[in-house]
């Protein structure tokens, strides 16, 4: 491919994303989420998908469209969050799905991209986490069919820890705000969340970008993600890059002017 990691189209990046793939993908809920390659995705069909991510986005948005069409048959995740169909699935045994403490999820990403095969951590020492028994698939009756493993607990200075192993992927999908021909990549306040995390574990990792700039163009301190960890660049149309919905939208009413004298 040479230096410049530019493909036509969210379609080509991913064309060799087959069935039964492992992904990782970044995001936060829905900030954050490489939404149009995961709509790729959806096009070209794959199934049996096996995907880390926080979580599986919102019904019918994100994640969220690849799980109601029933294409991801396992999820490596922090939370169910308020995806309705994915609570649905999981509780009636059509999804495996390994819920992770968030901080270790993260660590678990991090550690693959950078070769670590596993790690100790305090998290979840004393509970189901480390005990095993958490449910990973129900059966149709409501039963557990498949369970969480004990994992192995030592002591380090008196305290108990909790082995992880590291996680790494076929493939990953990522999302900045800018990126460059090389792969170097930006992201944007909170929309950093998971992004750099699951593009280090990827073995093929795909980013789409809201603005392409030639390279040299970012200050090389600016850099959140260098661009030997990303495979393939798709850029985004300023449309593309304007979709950013927001997954809960709160506000207050108004005070009249004798509230704020009060």
């Amino acid at each position: 491919m040479g230096s410049d990691k530019v493909v036509a189209s969210a379609a080509e990046a991913v064309a060799d994303v087959g069935d039964g793939a492992s992904l990782a993908v970044g995001g936060f809920g829905l900030c954050g989420v490489p939404a149009v390659l995961i709509d790729a995705l959806y096009e070209r069909g794959s199934e049996r998908l096996r995907v880390v991510s926080n979580n599986c986005g919102l019904d019918g948005r994100g994640l969220g469209r690849l799980l109601g069409a029933g294409r991801i048959a396992r999820a490596m995740g922090s939370y169910v969050g308020e995806n309705k169909e994915f609570a649905r699935q999981y509780l009636g045994g059509e999804i495996e799905v390994e819920l992770v403490p968030q901080g270790t999820l993260a660590e678990r990403l991090r550690a693959g991209g950078a070769g670590i095969p596993a790690f100790y951590t305090p998290a979840g020492v004393g509970t189901l986490v480390a005990e095993g028994g958490l449910p990973w698939r129900y059966a149709p009756d409501g039963s557990v069919a498949v369970a969480s493993p004990a994992k192995e607990v030592r002591e380090f200075g008196g305290r108990p820890y909790v082995l992880e192993e590291s996680v790494t992927t076929d493939f990953a999908l990522v999302r900045a705000a800018r990126g460059d021909r090389h792969g170097n990549l930006v992201f944007d306040k909170a929309a950093r969340n998971f992004n750099p995390l699951a593009a280090m574990a990827g073995r093929v990792t795909i980013a789409e970008v809201e603005e392409l700039v030639e390279p040299g163009a970012i200050d090389p301190d600016h850099v959140h993600l260098p661009g030997v960890f990303v495979q393939r660049v798709v850029a985004l149309t300023r449309e593309q890059a304007a979709d950013k919905p927001i997954e809960k939208r709160t506000v207050r009413t108004a005070r009249t002017a004798s509230e704020v004298r009060d």
